[in-house]
């Protein structure tokens, strides 16, 4: 089972604009009826001094996954990089100007997470005018709803099994397995033990539009009721729709913690739909599970690609990391393309 959409970006934009969470949805009702607005373009900004940088990093948020990913390597580089990204303090470029500009004259090689945002896109499009490489780094895990990767990319993927699924069908793209970043600090961290008798915490996903929102709801919901779990909504859960959603619950008697801390800071089980935060919560040594009654077949076979272990069995084991940093190792291959 390989990419919903392996090829067509416009497909899986298509995708997206069908499965829209609900609460952007009603952001944009007006009298009753969904109308489109226009979304501003993105600023896209170039860091000062990018003159004379072989490589080129493409920010399109600066979220953990996409730091670890794209700014840890940073560090291992010789040469520092120049940076285009979204929103940022650095001089604001036309992305269709960015082939003619005369400090990224020097550039070899440009690397992102894709280019199905808007910066990703940019530097694709000139990668492409200017004949370079363009590198791609996994800072997720990966479903079959996924972004297809860019043609001729050079995926840089967490494992075998990664590389092969993204880029199933796909003769044209290079890969490469140098592990996750995120995993292997987690992996070199203190370990973390469960406090006897803690509440499982169950991470929310009630932005993700791989099962719906309904289906998310039912399977959060009779996890957290059976098992006593305190329900720790994710970032993205702050929009009204879900605030009012949690007060709801809460009343019913499910406990929704607004506690901060990152997952290498919980002293409980773990327990999630599909979150990268049950692999990263085995990583630091903490039990961890996976919960969905009735599974579709691609997230049995999800759960299966990371060993993913489903609550009443033996916990999620520990992710086999690289010796070599991830960061290292990309900052290796992207100084080898320069």
């Amino acid at each position: 089972m390989g990419l919903t959409h392996p090829r067509d970006l416009d497909a899986w934009r298509a995708w997206q604009a069908r499965h829209e969470p609900w609460p952007r949805r009603l952001r944009r009702m007006w009298g009753g009826r969904l109308v489109r607005r226009p979304t501003p373009a993105p600023v896209l900004t170039l860091t000062p001094g990018a003159a004379g940088a072989p490589v080129l990093v493409v920010l399109d948020s600066r979220t953990p996954t996409s730091r670890m990913a794209l700014l840890d390597p940073v560090r291992h580089l010789a040469t520092s990089p120049a940076v285009l990204e979204v929103g940022g303090t650095g001089r604001v470029v036309e992305p269709g100007a960015l082939g003619a500009d005369p400090d990224l004259d020097s550039v070899r090689v440009v690397v992102a997470l894709g280019s199905y945002l808007p910066a990703g896109a940019a530097g694709q499009a000139f990668a492409r005018s200017r004949g370079l490489p363009f590198v791609v780094v996994q800072h997720g895990l990966l479903t079959p709803h996924m972004a297809p990767l860019p043609s001729a990319a050079h995926l840089l993927a967490w494992s075998d099994a990664d590389a092969a699924f993204w880029s199933e069908g796909r003769p044209d793209v290079v890969t490469t397995t140098v592990g996750s970043q995120l995993l292997w600090q987690a992996r070199r961290g203190p370990s973390r033990t469960a406090a006897p008798g803690a509440a499982p915490v169950f991470l929310g996903q009630l932005h993700a539009a791989e099962l719906g929102r309904r289906e998310i709801t039912r399977a959060s919901v009779s996890f957290c009721r059976r098992h006593g779990a305190d329900y720790r909504p994710h970032p993205a859960e702050r929009d009204k729709l879900s605030r009012l959603q949690h007060a709801w619950w809460q009343r019913r008697g499910i406990h929704v913690s607004h506690d901060d801390t990152p997952v290498s800071g919980i002293a409980a089980p773990v327990v999630s739909i599909f979150s990268t935060g049950v692999l990263e919560a085995a990583a630091h040594g903490l039990p961890a599970w996976t919960w969905f009654p009735d599974p579709p077949p691609w997230l049995s076979e999800f759960w299966h690609r990371y060993d993913l272990r489903h609550w009443g069995g033996p916990p999620t084991p520990a992710p086999a990391v690289p010796d070599l940093e991830p960061a290292a190792a990309v900052a290796a291959y992207l100084e080898e393309l320069s």
